[in-house]
């Protein structure tokens, strides 16, 4: 009453195959599934690793331009405007004199009043004593106010000999100019003033 026919026995063991068969394929296809999403992630990391890698290079190379201002951005012009303003002070020097042509126009003075005797003329007197006095001053002037002229030429002219495509700055041209000016300005009174073209002695007669 209990006795299974072979058919019967041969389908359940068909089906139980066949579950079993199911049973390894959906572990394989899952065992496949973690596979590749495992391969997907070292390739992410992988990828991941080499941004941070260039990433980290491109922070070192801007390091050490920061680290470097002299590498990254050039000469500073500290040179050039230091000289510019050299320049405009030995341009005031020759308009406004300075101690060196005080002390000059002084032993000038004394010079004349020892070689001149109390019996020379007024017109001898009034030269060797204030006379050759002013052109002293007038010469140092003249020294100072070319001083002034060649370094804010100098100054000027300085990009022409320095790194190419680099710019001077504004401020040190002008101050350059300045000193440029003063000092032909320096010059030209000196120039007149030794002449005695400009405030000449007065007549003695």
């Amino acid at each position: 009453m209990g006795t299974k026919t072979a058919d019967e026995t041969g389908a359940e063991t068909g089906a139980e195959a066949t579950t079993d068969e199911e049973k390894v394929s959906v572990t394989k296809s899952a065992d496949d599934v973690a596979e590749s999403a495992t391969e997907a992630a070292d390739g992410t990391d992988a990828d991941l690793d080499a941004e941070g890698a260039q990433d980290a290079e491109d922070l070192v190379d801007d390091a050490d331009l920061a680290g470097d201002p002299a590498e990254a951005e050039g000469p500073s012009g500290v040179g050039q405007g230091a000289a510019a303003v050299v320049s405009v002070a030995l341009g005031l020097v020759s308009l406004t004199g300075g101690w060196i042509g005080t002390v000059a126009a002084a032993r000038e003075t004394l010079v004349g009043q020892l070689q001149t005797s109390s019996t020379a003329s007024v017109a001898k007197q009034v030269k060797e004593v204030y006379g050759d006095a002013w052109a002293t001053t007038a010469l140092w002037a003249g020294l100072f106010a070319l001083a002034a002229l060649l370094t804010g030429v100098v100054v000027l002219a300085r990009p022409a000999f320095g790194a190419p495509g680099r710019p001077q700055a504004p401020w040190i041209k002008s101050v350059a100019w300045a000193g440029v000016a003063l000092g032909v300005i320096g010059l030209l009174l000196a120039v007149l003033k030794y002449s005695d073209a400009l405030l000449g002695l007065p007549s003695t007669s």
